[in-house]
Formats: structure tokens, sequence, C-alpha cells
């Protein structure tokens, strides 16, 4: 297959790795992308925490939050420009969605965008949303939505940056008070900051761990810092690293980022031996706007010089 400057572009984007790196790497799998940045980080070249696809779509997060803590829910809607994502009327809007994803009996988009609208019975969310590019005058789209229905316990928002990153975070707990609100949106703020990828390492898939470690072990099979170094060295070496890499992965064990001194779960903990009763981090959902959307890049230049005919 023949390797593009635009795939060579493409993986560099994904992966952070030189340019003639991509290129052996595009090489040597044949221009497969999913392999190439396999390739790449088992040369140690890929970050392993880069984003697969550059964040480009405009729009904004918004959430809901019933008055008891007990339904929550989030949603994602693009804009086409960020001029219009500040708008007041684009962002009632979507304050809108939320509250109907917080209603809603869907489990999937289309059958979401199929309901009724919330405010008026006699069209679809599909076709309010059609509407609202009418009067907005760009196009526009619900992109996803989740909501999460507490049964023991409460759930908690937290939006970043105007929208750009919003995050719902369900708490198991017997209290619903000041205090355990205050833990649950300092939980959310970490999981903004620090996107962690699961609660904690009884949710990771014993095939994802696996994985990992051959990545690891082809990583440090690739340094020849390790060439003299015994095997059993070698293994405790990967060993330590996966476990260091699970615990960034996992919430509960993430440092704290308001105290050092702490992970996540010491200070969950601290809360709740202040209010008396267990505090368990159920679940949480991260939307950061436009993850894995690539946006069409424009040459303003480019662009004049089209429409003059030159």
């Amino acid at each position: 297959m023949a390797i593009t400057a635009g795939m060579v572009k493409d993986l560099r984007e994904m992966t952070g790795a030189g340019m003639m790196d991509c290129k052996k790497a595009l090489a040597a799998t044949d221009g497969d992308m999913e392999k190439a940045v396999e390739f790449l980080r088992e040369k140690g070249l890929a970050a392993a925490e880069k984003k697969a696809g550059r964040i480009a779509a405009e729009g904004i997060c918004s959430t809901n939050v019933s008055a008891d803590g007990k339904v929550a829910s989030i949603v994602e809607v693009n804009s086409e420009t960020d001029f219009v994502a500040k708008n007041d009327k684009f962002q009632a809007y979507v304050a809108k969605v939320a509250e109907q994803a917080a209603k809603t009996t869907a489990t999937d988009i289309d059958a979401f965008l199929a309901e009724a609208w919330i405010d008026d019975a006699s069209k679809t969310v599909k076709e309010e949303l059609a509407s609202q590019i009418a009067v907005i005058g760009e196009n526009m789209n619900i992109r996803r939505f989740a909501k999460i229905t507490a049964e023991n316990g409460f759930v908690e928002s937290y939006v970043h940056g105007a929208g750009r990153i919003g995050i719902l975070v369900e708490f198991e707990t017997s209290v619903y008070n000041e205090a355990t609100r205050e833990c649950a949106k300092n939980v959310a703020m970490q999981i903004a900051a620090m996107n962690p990828k699961y609660v904690n390492q009884a949710e990771i898939s014993p095939e994802f761990i696996a994985h990992e470690r051959e990545i690891l072990k082809t990583q440090a099979m690739n340094d020849p810092a390790n060439a003299k170094k015994p095997e059993n060295i070698i293994e405790k070496m990967i060993e330590g690293r996966l476990a260091k890499e699970l615990k960034e992965f996992c919430l509960v064990d993430q440092v704290y980022v308001k105290d050092g001194d702490l992970t996540v779960q010491k200070y969950v903990d601290s809360v709740a031996k202040e209010v008396g009763a267990p505090i368990v981090v159920k679940k949480f959902v991260r939307f950061e706007t436009g993850e894995g959307i690539e946006k069409k890049e424009e040459n303003f230049a480019e662009e004049v010089a089209k429409q003059m005919g030159m």
C-alpha cells in the first residue's frame, strides 16, 4: 500500500512521534493506522496516553441534576464555530437537551432523537434540533448523552471551561449533605483534570492488562540499556511500570490533585470518617467537547485565492 503524506501527518498528530518514525511505522504495517500506533508504542516512540485524534469540534457539554441528586444527565451538543458555542441562545438550548436527557428512557442517540421534545410534544427532539439550526443559522449536532440514576446515594456534576468538559460522578453513601457534595465535586474536578479511564482496578479487563504488559515488555526489549540486565530484573521492572500505569488509569488510585500526600481513595475515606458513613465512588462519566472528532482545517489564504479565481 502506498504511504501518503496525509497518512504520515495523521499518525504524527495521533501519536506525537517524529515524521520519519511515522513513515517507517506505516511502511512496516502496510498502512494500517492502528497497527502503526502499536508499532510506535512498542518502539517507545508514542505516548501511551496521546489521544488518537485531535480535539477540534466546537460546542459544549451541559449537565442536569435533580434537586435530590438522585437523577443526573450529561449531553454534548456540537456547533460549527466557537462563536455559536458561546451564544446564550445555543447554551440555553443545550441546557434544555440536558433536561430532556434527565427524563429520557432512550438508551441510544437514535431513540433519544425520536422522542417527543420536552417543551412541545408535537415535535421530536430531532425536529426541535432542526428548528434550532434554522434559528441559530449554523449546523448543530446532539452527539451523545448519558444518564445516571443513583439508588443508594447521589450524583454530583461539574462543568469545566465554559462547557469544554462535563463530568457526572455517582457516590454510594447514606449521607447527602454539604460535606459529601463538596467531596463529590472535588472528585469530579479530579476526573476533569486527570482523565482517568476507570474507577478502580477491578474494572480493568485481564485482556487490557495483558495487552499493556506486552507493550511494556516490547519496549523493554527494544531498550539497549536493558541488554545486559537479567531477565528477572527486567520482569520486575515491567511489573513496576505496569502497576504505575494502572494507578494512573484508575481514579481512586490517582494522586489527589488538591493534596499530593493523598490518593483520591484516601481523600474520600477521610470525608467518610468525618461524616460517619461509608462512601464509595460508584461510577463516573466524562465528556470532552469534540474528543475523537476531527474538524476540517481551512487555509484562509487558499480560500481567498480560490474565491478570487487565482
